[in-house]
């Protein structure tokens, strides 16, 4: 086992794990649900990313077909072509000049066209990939938005609009770290795609959702630290009395 690449069996075998943790402390809740639906989510990545690696052999070889067939045709125009009996002119052979350019231009452009038709498939594959990952980051911060720790504080501050906020403070704390969590694993899913696509747009589509869920993960974090600064001053006292 290497120690140098994220495994994607493990990355896939952490996100079931953190479901069932998420089920069996918060059963058929919205994040349960959310937390089913990133496992799913891994499953799909992990079939895609099995996909990328493989090399799309139907591509290569009608690639390789059409590369033959113009190359083929190239050389046969220029063994066919015959120079002139007469004395060329400039302007003729300007003209000429211009046509065999353009010609190499276009053998050129084709060439890189097709050579590079597997590698866009697979980016655009990722890039579709990452958007969900991106759509679901957001949806987790949805769920931890109103979790908000200062109602531990002040309790009595509530309006008839007010989300309904019937969690404990150990239940907070746990729905906020559950929530963190799941923002590591989408983060580590992206990274999966860098590790096996070496893409400059599938690079900044990466780095942006591990931008966007360490942003994200910071806030909670911040409540945590709220929370568990409430609990440890409900503790303080038992701990002096005893």
């Amino acid at each position: 086992m290497t120690y140098r690449t994220l495994d994607v069996a493990a990355i896939l075998d952490t996100c079931e794990r953190l479901s069932a943790r998420i089920e069996e402390r918060f059963p058929e809740s919205g994040l349960s649900n959310v937390a089913r639906e990133l496992v799913e989510l891994s499953r799909e990545s992990r079939r895609r990313i099995d996909d990328i690696r493989k090399p799309f052999w139907p591509v290569r070889i009608g690639a390789g077909i059409v590369l033959a067939l113009i190359v083929a045709i190239a050389i046969g125009v220029g063994v066919s072509a015959q120079m002139p009996s007469t004395r060329i002119e400039l302007f003729s052979l300007l003209q000429i000049a211009e046509a065999a350019i353009n010609d190499v231009i276009f053998l050129g452009i084709a060439t890189f066209f097709l050579l590079t038709i597997e590698a866009r498939l697979k980016r655009r594959k990722a890039l579709r990939a990452l958007h969900q990952l991106r759509s679901i980051a957001h949806v987790i911060d949805m769920h931890q938005l109103t979790k908000d720790p200062e109602q531990l504080l002040s309790s009595g501050m509530t309006t008839s609009s007010s989300p309904d906020r019937g969690l404990s403070r150990f239940e907070l704390a746990r729905y906020l770290d559950y929530c963190s969590e799941m923002l590591s694993i989408v983060s580590k899913i992206a990274a999966l795609y860098l590790q096996y696509l070496d893409d400059a747009l599938v690079l900044g589509a990466a780095n942006d959702i591990q931008n966007l869920t360490s942003g994200l993960s910071s806030k909670i974090w911040q409540k945590i630290m709220i929370v568990d600064g409430v609990i440890a001053n409900e503790r303080a006292p038992e701990a002096k009395s005893s």
